[in-house]
């Protein structure tokens, strides 16, 4: 693995740091079983660690020839649950290490960058929901369905669509879940090719939203609508480090990919600005860097730390955020190709899901993979 890097020339750093169906490979270890049951395991997997956080070690391949994936859960109890844009499978991994699919999002519509793209799980109870946000025939819509069994033969019901009539175009379709620490469903959409309806907080698109289980507009909400954040181009990522403080990564057109700090009815400038423009009237980002070294997709977070998984960049890139004196560090650059999604594992890893299989990287034979990542604190 190749040592951590302060971040090449290209980049430019904010100084203000305020901050198909598949067949499993056989994995090189068993799969870390979670201690907790919670409705929010990205959250919670971090909320007790505080401070900035590091990659120690090679990666571990937990799953491979993964098609298409796009969103990974990690399961209470061990596992995780992936989904797979091109065919609107949802596949188990399970504590044993092997993949199966547990079943397909019927009115999934794939074409360009849409399909099913981000997963979330919500535990009610003797009750679980999983949550999935995909293309359909006309729209961008999020629906949740029970999901039935134990882990390692996991099943899932009907669904029920709970936020219907986002913007999907070939492009731009954003469709990142998440619950936050106030058990909230946020959803990323993306402009979907239209520049002006992220300036228009009447449109879902260009848009974060806030919403309840059910599909609500949540309580609170700065618009009195599902709106939470506007002027965005195409957020992917969505994490809270562990004072509460909401992450937010968007991909750039030609100039700057961006890490902003998501604050409630804040405008983040697009299609007006990219990048840092010093205008009372938008949020400027925490970090940018040149589209070539990032178009990030999924992020977590661990303590302070921040971890962007990039697409084009191929790399994974860590910002403290609560330390302006570092910049951006990458590791893994080059070495797993096109990087999809991170997330922060309830056992205190990081886990990596690789996107070569896209249209748009090289795969390997093997590809895509699930990769483990241990880490260690930094002071």
């Amino acid at each position: 693995m190749s040592a951590l890097g302060r971040a090449p020339a290209a980049l430019a750093l904010v100084a203000v740091l305020a901050i198909a169906g598949c067949t499993a490979g056989a994995p090189s270890a068993g799969i870390p079983p979670s201690a907790t049951r919670d409705a929010t395991p990205a959250p919670t997997a971090t909320e007790a660690r505080s401070g900035f956080w590091r990659v120690a070690g090679d990666p571990v391949t937990l799953a491979s020839r993964l098609a298409v994936p796009w969103s990974v859960v990690p399961l209470p109890g061990g596992g995780a649950l992936i989904s797979s844009r091109d065919d609107g499978a949802i596949r188990e991994l399970t504590p044993a290490g092997d993949v199966r699919e547990v079943g397909r999002v019927p009115g999934v519509v794939a074409g360009g960058e849409s399909g099913l793209h981000g997963l979330a799980l919500r535990d009610e109870g003797d009750e679980r929901w999983l949550y999935a946000y995909h293309g359909a025939s006309a729209d961008n819509r999020v629906v949740r369905m029970p999901l039935l069994g134990r882990n390692g033969a996991l099943g899932i019901g009907e669904p029920e669509v709970i936020l219907a009539g986002i913007p999907r175009a070939s492009t731009h379709d954003g469709g990142r879940l998440a619950f936050g620490p106030d058990g909230l469903l946020y959803v990323t959409t993306g402009d979907a090719q239209q520049r002006d309806a992220a300036q228009d907080a009447a449109s879902l698109g260009g848009k974060i939203l806030r919403i309840t289980p059910e599909g609500d507009p949540a309580p609170g909400n700065p618009f009195g609508t599902t709106v939470y954040t506007l002027g965005h181009r195409n957020v992917q990522g969505i994490a809270w480090t562990s004072d509460g403080t909401m992450w937010a990564s968007e991909f750039g057109q030609d100039t700057f990919d961006e890490l902003n700090r998501i604050e409630a009815g804040g405008n983040y400038g697009w299609p007006v600005h990219e990048g840092v423009a010093d205008d009372e009237d938008y949020i400027d980002p925490v970090a940018t860097w040149a589209t070539d070294d990032a178009s990030p997709s999924g992020i977590a977070a661990v303590g302070d730390t921040v971890f962007l998984a990039g697409l084009r960049g191929e790399r994974l890139w860590v910002v403290d955020t609560g330390d302006s004196s570092a910049g951006p560090e990458a590791v893994l650059t080059g070495e797993q190709g096109r990087l999809r999604d991170v997330v922060a594992a309830p056992d205190g890893s990081l886990w990596v899901l690789t996107g070569n299989t896209d249209g748009r990287g090289s795969p390997r034979p093997e590809d895509d993979l699930l990769l483990r990542l241990e880490l260690t604190r930094q002071g």
